[in-house]
């Protein structure tokens, strides 16, 4: 429990600095978009590239692992689309941000961290895999939604044509196709460029977090409390159950890969989908609200899961 708190709670602290820092007016609205781009177009891609970069791409291709982690997610993250649309009457961008925020942990910023105080050294690399393939496999669907959503009056061919463009541009998913073409050479990355990866992408989860605290001041977390409340739901408990479904039942999966994973869905709603959320103008408060609600309580539901038979360190 001391270890999750330990982790959690400084987590947490970084959104509430933002929000102190916009209460008492050291940083003014404007700050959250500048700081939402930085991490959109410069930060972010540097970390990813550089986490995938450095991997044995024979690592990186754990089949079963990543059809285990992913398929639950995107179980879930259907699930939570349709609820959406039915019962909200949400227009596709929404629906897919919405299905996003149930489903795309914190795996990176928050997930790494716990996994090696956990489980040790070792958990590192299902930890860099589990949180890439979510990035690369949710991400690219939810652009898609979004655009498509946004263009639905177009005609078909320019949407697709649009559509791959702004695929081929978007540095979330640039950067860790990038990274994986240098894994493949074998070649190590330069000592400059390593320092630079390793100075930059560190700005990455702070920035976004202190970003998401700024936008919240203000803004009243009531507001659409059925949504948010079904994506914290969603994302705390049903996603943690279908993965463990997945991991344990479904697919042949390494004890401790399985562990790893089983840990990484029941985290709380990354910040990556405030950023995709504000990057599109579209659900940035239920987005917001979600990651913090979902942080809040993840204190209480992944110190929970660490009381399940087999989720110890030696288990």
């Amino acid at each position: 429990m001391e270890a999750i708190v330990n982790v959690v709670i400084p987590v947490f602290s970084i959104v509430l600095s933002g929000y102190l820092a916009a209460r008492f007016r050291i940083l003014g609205s404007e700050s959250t978009d500048a700081l939402n781009r930085f991490v959109f177009f410069v930060a972010m891609p540097v970390l990813l590239f550089h986490a995938v970069a450095g991997m044995d791409p024979g690592e990186f291709f754990n089949g079963p692992f990543i059809i285990a982690f992913s398929g639950s997610s995107i179980v879930i993250m259907g699930a939570a689309m349709v609820v959406s649309r039915l019962v909200f009457r949400r227009p596709l961008p929404e629906n897919a941000l919405a299905g996003m925020s149930s489903v795309f942990g914190n795996t990176v910023y928050m997930g790494i961290p716990i996994s090696l105080i956990a489980f040790g050294d070792a958990a590192l690399k299902p930890a860099i895999v589990a949180s890439i393939s979510q990035g690369v496999i949710l991400i690219v669907p939810v652009i898609v939604f979004i655009e498509w959503g946004v263009q639905e009056k177009e005609a078909g061919g320019r949407i697709l044509r649009d559509l791959l463009a702004t695929l081929v541009r978007n540095p979330l998913i640039v950067a860790p196709a990038l990274g994986l073409a240098w894994a493949f050479t074998g070649v190590a990355l330069p000592e400059p460029v390593e320092n630079f990866c390793d100075i930059l992408g560190a700005a990455a989860g702070p920035c976004a977090l202190f970003a998401l605290g700024l936008f919240l001041y203000g803004k009243p977390l009531h507001e659409g409390a059925a949504e948010v409340g079904a994506a914290v739901v969603l994302k705390l408990l049903l996603l943690p159950v279908t993965t463990w479904l997945f991991l344990y039942h479904l697919f042949d999966i390494d004890p401790l890969w399985a562990k790893v994973g089983l840990l990484l869905a029941a985290l709380p709603t990354g910040a990556n989908c405030f950023v995709l959320a504000q990057q599109y103008g579209r659900f940035v408060q239920r987005t917001s609200a979600a990651i913090l609600i979902s942080t809040a309580l993840a204190v209480i539901t992944v110190s929970a899961l660490f009381m399940l038979p087999g989720m110890s360190s030696s288990g």
